[in-house]
């Protein structure tokens, strides 16, 4: 068996000595704030409830409060804060907490950021691939344009509450995540348990692309981009190699021994998840472009590498 990989890593003179990160209670914020914590670095966590520790600031993203003092010194600034997608089904208030937690909270965000007599040297902001929606068989990098639907203009409207930033001279980046493999949460987390069950199955007919990124390579490749003054703009954070669905569930079964019988009809999908269905059978084929070109290179370039990583 393949040995546990350390947390990423990045040369301590590439790296900011104090970080601000949003959303650090979340999956990708607790993996980037313990890897940056190894390596000495100061992190600052937002947090929307009263102060516990000396490394926590209070906000109020929907309400526009954040004193600026509490940003004082940063060198880089993460904002990954952000109601979980598929947490709950789409309903008319739902999706307003999913817009209003991402646009309201940069806003508020950016606004402290911009306040401050010395800004950080880096301003990374979260994003999603569901910017490009359905891309079919056809494979998209950073240049392609947003899509149609509530997610693409959900990123669309993200991504734009940064630009001010952008505007005003910091090095701001987009991080665009796809699907991360995990135990520990997200979409793949809560498929891990059906697949060890024997419950596992394709979703629809199987032949919609997913654009993965194991955990290990997500908080990689945001290092990377905090630690490069040269990079800035969008950056698709997927591994190399997207995957059917129908490719996916014969690694799961591959990786927990176990038979993957059980489909999941479309028709069953949309009556359970409503609109969000749509984007659970859509298809998005999404390149790393940006992030190759970049030299970064990925632990877990294949689906199989990615999920084995998640059960070690």
């Amino acid at each position: 068996m393949e040995p546990t990989r350390p947390e990423p890593s990045a040369s301590p003179s590439q790296q900011p000595s104090r970080v601000v990160v949003t959303g650090a209670s979340g999956l990708i914020g607790t993996a980037l704030t313990r890897s940056l914590t190894a390596d000495g670095h100061q992190v600052v966590r937002l947090v929307r409830r009263a102060p516990r520790t000396p490394d926590e600031v209070r906000w109020d993203p929907k309400g526009g409060r954040l004193d600026p003092a509490g940003l004082a010194g940063c060198t880089a600034v993460v904002n990954l804060a952000g109601a979980g997608i598929g947490d709950r089904r789409w309903s008319a208030a739902y999706k307003r907490e999913l817009r209003d937690s991402r646009v309201l909270g940069t806003r508020t965000l950016v606004t402290a950021v911009a306040a401050l007599d010395e800004p950080p040297r880096v301003f990374v902001n979260g994003s999603a691939i569901g910017i490009y929606g359905d891309t079919g068989e056809h494979p998209v990098d950073e240049t392609a344009p947003p899509g149609e639907g509530f997610l693409p203009s959900l990123c669309v409207e993200w991504e734009a509450a940064a630009l001010p930033l952008q505007e005003a001279g910091v090095r701001t980046v987009f991080a665009r995540t796809g699907l991360v493999v995990a135990r520990e949460g997200g979409a793949w987390g809560r498929m891990f348990p059906l697949f060890k069950a024997g419950l596992g199955g394709r979703l629809g007919n199987g032949r919609q692309y997913w654009s993965f990124v194991s955990l290990y390579d997500e908080v990689a490749a945001l290092r990377h981009l905090l630690g490069r003054d040269d990079l800035s703009g969008p950056f698709n954070l997927t591994a190399p190699r997207p995957v059917t669905n129908r490719e996916v569930t014969r690694a799961m079964g591959r990786a927990l021994r176990r038979p993957t019988p059980f489909p999941a009809p479309a028709p069953v999908l949309r009556a359970v998840l409503g609109e969000m269905a749509g984007d659970v059978l859509g298809s998005q084929r999404v390149l790393p472009a940006r992030l190759l070109d970049s030299g970064f290179t990925f632990a877990h370039p294949t689906v199989d590498d990615a999920v084995r990583a998640a059960l070690r």
